[in-house]
């Protein structure tokens, strides 16, 4: 079991590695020597890996070495020059990552994309993975759920004018969540380019809808028959206003995970660390100690 270190101050080491043919830019969060599993962060669809900045210090505050990555398209990890954005391209990129680590297997934590990608490749590929943690994430998805996300990710491909329009954009999507007033934050997520215009810091060509587009990361089959050979401590955390996560979604994924546990987040929507970032950490925080990783 982590121990918290007090005050300790959280250093922040920025990396890239190269694996397919590609560059993959992540962040070291560390407080110091560590022992035991790391825990590596994969950010959902349409963000970057800042978006897990706040979990991620507070889990090296604990004594944890954290990572954090840029999914190929996102970020400041390169885009795949082919469209290979399909759920076996995200998948063999974590497994490429996962084997320049050395050490005990780290505890996957994803979110949306993130989850999707953690829990195939754990499921595919026993004895990567420590533990894991999925965020909003089963198998049976509500599909009106994942339209809207689409429709949100696949919406201002022409841009914003402004930072207050890219806060409208969000605050639309999510109006559970307050709106910020310092918009600064939102250039993690967004770049300024040569028209003076801000746009989505990731590849269009991720959320196409066509035929190669949504659907081949909503892989259903391949995603249930990984999720029966999982057999790590995991743990699902639900946003209770979600639209992407039902009822009926977690009792099937308890049928194909009978061990997994379930933390119910009530006022988070599907974007669960960013809705309500302290129970959220509270849940994962128990989940950690209670199996001793």
């Amino acid at each position: 079991m982590k121990t918290g270190r007090g005050a300790s101050m959280v250093a922040t080491r920025a990396f890239t590695v190269d694996v397919n043919g590609m560059r993959i830019a992540g962040d070291e969060w560390s407080s110091g020597p560590t022992t035991g599993a790391p825990i590596l962060l994969l950010h959902g669809g349409g963000q970057t890996r800042h978006s897990w900045d706040r979990t991620a210090a507070a889990l090296a505050q604990r004594g944890y070495t954290v990572l954090t990555l840029d999914a190929r398209g996102h970020g400041d990890t390169a885009w795949a020059g082919d469209g290979g954005y399909a759920l076996g391209d995200f998948v063999e990129d974590l497994l490429a990552v996962l084997g320049t680590l050395d050490g005990p297997p780290p505890v996957l934590i994803g979110a949306s994309l993130g989850g999707i990608t953690s829990l195939c490749a754990a499921g595919e590929h026993p004895g990567i993975a420590s533990a894991l943690v999925l965020v909003d994430v089963v198998v049976d998805a509500e599909q009106k759920g994942i339209e809207r996300v689409t429709e949100f990710l696949s919406a201002h491909a022409d841009g914003f004018a402004t930072l207050d329009e890219v806060a409208d954009a969000v605050a639309a999507y999510n109006p559970t969540r307050k709106r910020g007033r310092n918009l600064e934050g939102l250039k993690k997520n967004v770049r300024l380019r040569a028209d003076g215009r801000w746009y989505w810091h990731w590849d269009p060509a991720f959320i196409r809808s066509d035929d190669r587009g949504e659907a081949r990361i909503q892989d259903k089959d391949r995603l249930g028959a990984a999720a029966h050979r999982v057999t790590v401590p995991t743990l699902i955390v639900r946003g209770g206003k979600s639209d992407v996560v039902s009822d009926e979604g977690v009792a099937k994924m308890l049928q194909r995970v009978p061990h997994a546990e379930v933390a119910d987040v009530s006022g988070a929507g599907h974007m669960v660390a960013g809705d309500d970032n302290q129970v959220f950490a509270a849940a994962i925080e128990g989940f950690l100690d209670r199996h001793e990783l």
